[in-house]
């Protein structure tokens, strides 16, 4: 549980999704929702009622001058659901 790098995903629709109590975090790819919920709990003392979790493939890129295709890596997102009511002070100052 060390190991989980909880970084905030700061998007238009991510922070829509706050008002209805809904948090969008990036997560390693090798943690599991259990590891997800625990680390939020701890990190910013709520109480998680539901996590939805999703890969989220790298796209791929043109860079240089020779515009030479590279891939950006995938990664995972972490949608988590807080009990009615409460916030993580994170997404309302961004």
């Amino acid at each position: 549980m060390d190991n989980t790098s909880l970084t905030p995903v700061i998007t238009e629709k991510s922070m829509r999704d706050v008002k209805s109590g809904k948090f969008t975090f990036k997560v390693a790819r090798h943690v599991d929702k259990k590891e997800v919920r625990n680390a939020i709990e701890k990190k910013f003392k709520v109480s998680v009622t539901g996590i939805s979790t999703s890969l989220v493939k790298g796209r791929t890129m043109k860079t240089g001058s020779r515009r030479v295709e590279r891939e950006l890596t995938s990664w995972k997102k972490a949608i988590v659901t807080l009990k009615k009511g409460e916030k993580i002070d994170l997404f309302e100052k961004a």
